[in-house]
């Protein structure tokens, strides 16, 4: 086994008490193997990447996954310890979260469904997938060397269709209900902290806005907006010797879209933008109580945002917290574009849709650990020695900020030279090999993701 440097140890170590030290040493080959790995993420086609550097048997590392007893739940709870201890250790935390399909072919593969595919559909044509949907809760970071925050997964959760549950005899559970129980573990595990979630359409739930309203001193709603949502007034005090039963709700207050109809004069603001750049626009807001039968009053503010550059359509947001400005609230909400780009980069460099595990433990472990590498990538890019952060292995004119091409390939460059030959053949052979030869074949190995 090659050695692990110093500055790599310390998230290891939060992640091996979910497992057994053998499986824990596997399942750190594999890691490594991963990141390091170009092509497709099959468990073999990652182990051919560190071929003989590789203790026992191939099958045992496919046992990692589909036989062997460890928690995915520790190791998720260690990597967000370590994401919030050294890169938001105080004040709130930004949540972003949202569902992707990730393709993947076979007919016994567990928990595949037809889903819809929100990035090939469009608002005339909808495009299917037969796959996985996977709920993500991500962590916003802003590193030194990015304008834009970077969505890091810590928590996954596996989307079943109803059908599936029907046969199944499961409870069927929606995206915005996977994503509350995520957020309520998050809760639990760090009960001293707070935290701002934001969501798409899908997480803009009565459900889930009553779940913030209930814990409302640790947790923000921040999502898009109907703007037909019924909107009532507090229900009045109860009059002394009335009877009957309570009021639930108070006068019905107009709709958001009936109040920007009626509001010709907007407020021009200068607010935060997707992808990180500003942009001016003009907004309505106001506040009201958000009624759902059976679901009860939920305190809100909504802000009508039009995108005076023309970009970008009319949109409706909200939040949990009425107190919350519009500017920060358009700023939140903005901010959760990053998770987009976090799937897109996870499929075109961190494996997503090449795995092919059809059992129950493998789908439910390969995927979510996948997602933990983009995490872990992520990490050790922002502490790698200043050598290899401070180059770029692809620069042009104008660029300003690293993007996870560079982490992953300075990451790779970093693994091969500071683990792989330091611990396997440095002394043998390549104390020999001059000093260009040696970095023309560590960026042969890690070419530019």
């Amino acid at each position: 086994m090659f050695p692990i440097p110093s500055s790599a140890q310390t998230l290891l170590e939060k992640c091996a008490p979910a497992f057994s030290r053998p499986t824990y040493s596997r399942w750190l080959v594999w890691l490594v193997a991963a990141i390091l790995t170009t092509g497709h993420h099959t468990i073999s086609n990652v182990l051919r990447t560190v071929r003989r550097l590789v203790p026992g048997h191939a099958s045992t590392y496919h046992r990692v996954f589909s036989h062997r007893r460890w928690s995915m739940w520790t190791l998720s709870h260690g990597l967000t310890e370590y994401i919030l201890s050294k890169f938001v250790p105080e004040g709130t935390v930004y949540l972003a979260a949202d569902d992707t399909v990730e393709e993947h072919p076979g007919r016994k593969v567990y928990g595949k469904g037809r889903h819809r595919d929100a990035v090939r559909s469009s608002r005339s044509y909808t495009a299917f997938r037969w796959g996985h949907k996977w709920v993500v809760l991500s962590i916003l970071v802003t590193f030194p060397f990015a304008h834009r925050p970077w969505a890091l997964p810590v928590l996954v959760a596996l989307y079943r269709t109803p059908g599936w549950n029907q046969k199944h005899r499961r409870r069927h559970r929606t995206p915005a209900q996977l994503a509350r129980k995520l957020v309520a573990v998050l809760l639990h595990w760090f009960p001293q902290r707070k935290f701002i979630l934001s969501g798409d359409a899908a997480l803009g739930t009565h459900d889930l806005a009553a779940f913030a309203a209930r814990h409302s001193r640790r947790l923000t709603l921040v999502a898009r907006f109907n703007p037909q949502a019924n909107l009532f007034e507090p229900p009045p005090p109860r009059r002394k010797g009335k009877r009957g039963r309570t009021r639930v709700k108070g006068a019905r207050l107009p709709k958001a879209q009936d109040v920007v109809r009626r509001t010709p004069k907007r407020r021009k603001l200068w607010v935060s933008w997707y992808g990180g750049g500003r942009r001016r626009v003009e907004v309505v807001t106001g506040t009201g109580h958000w009624y759902k039968a059976g679901g009860g009053l939920v305190a809100v503010r909504w802000v009508f945002v039009h995108d005076l550059s023309g970009t970008h359509r009319d949109d409706y947001f909200f939040s949990s917290d009425p107190k919350l400005t519009p500017q920060e609230l358009i700023s939140t909400f903005t901010g959760r574009w990053s998770i987009e780009v976090t799937f897109q980069e996870m499929r075109a460099y961190a494996g997503l849709q090449s795995t092919r595990g059809r059992s129950e433990r493998t789908v439910l472990r390969m995927a979510p650990c996948l997602f933990a590498l983009y995490s872990v990538v992520a990490v050790w890019y922002a502490q790698l020695p200043g050598g290899y952060r401070q180059k770029s292995p692809v620069d042009w004119a104008g660029k300003r900020d690293r993007t996870f091409s560079d982490a992953i390939t300075m990451v790779r460059r970093w693994i091969w030279d500071e683990w792989i030959f330091e611990g396997v053949y440095r002394d043998v052979a390549l104390s020999i090999i001059p000093k260009p030869m040696r970095e023309a074949l560590v960026y042969t190995l890690a070419p530019c993701a």
